[in-house]
């Protein structure tokens, strides 16, 4: 019988010819669509990188706008106080709703973030989950695709409108460059599946009506 006791993670032995994996996350099973599962996990990788880069510009908005607010209440407080001063920060879901009672927060599409906070959620914990990749036919590969590509799309227009809240914050002279944000949201989907786009059905969801009402409402002037 067998030994049950785990193998240590530097032993080099080969493993039985009989034994196929199925209880691992990979497998000597060969998958049966390898180059497309490729091309997925190259989206679901670009698509987390945009999921937490917009968790993190969410969070550097609300600081910066807590110490805004510091400063306010108190002008002769140094800026070590002022920093000492700021909550720390909060999951996703806690730093929109501080931004929603904030001030900024007023003249931000609330509902919209939020929408980006789910599709973020759903990036970050089922944007791979397609099953045992030994197994995972073509079709569920281009259905989950066509799943991820909408949570993407959900969330690029949070992430527009976050991000010019970042530039008005971080380039307060800078006019916002109006060409960007209307074409941001087409060119996350290309970055993201412009390798994969011939395979998929066209988006019902228009990419060019994303732009921000929060555009001529940031604090520029």
């Amino acid at each position: 019988m067998a030994s049950s006791r785990p193998r240590k993670s530097g032993d080099a032995r080969e493993p039985p010819a009989n034994v196929t994996g199925m209880s691992w996350s990979l497998s000597l099973l060969k998958p049966q669509e390898p180059e497309l599962l490729d091309a997925l996990f190259l989206s679901v990788g670009r698509a987390l990188h945009l999921a937490n880069a917009y968790e993190d510009k969410c969070q550097y908005v609300l600081r910066v706008g807590n110490l805004i607010t510091a400063h306010q209440a108190e002008p002769a407080m140094t800026f070590e106080e002022a920093i000492a001063s700021v909550p720390a920060d909060k999951l996703l879901g806690g730093t929109l709703h501080s931004l929603a009672a904030h001030v900024m927060g007023r003249t931000m599409d609330m509902d919209t973030l939020h929408k980006a906070r789910q599709a973020r959620n759903w990036i970050a914990h089922e944007g791979a989950s397609i099953g045992a990749i030994w197994s995972v036919s073509r079709d569920r590969i281009l259905q989950h695709a066509v799943k991820l590509r909408t949570a993407v799309t959900d969330l690029a227009i949070g992430d527009n409108i976050i991000s010019q809240w970042c530039h008005g914050l971080s380039e307060p002279y800078d006019p916002p460059p109006g060409d960007w944000i209307d074409s941001y949201p087409g060119s996350v989907d290309t970055w993201v599946f412009g390798h994969l786009r011939p395979l998929l059905p066209e988006q019902t969801r228009s990419l060019a009506s994303s732009e921000s009402p929060c555009r001529d409402s940031q604090a520029h002037t």
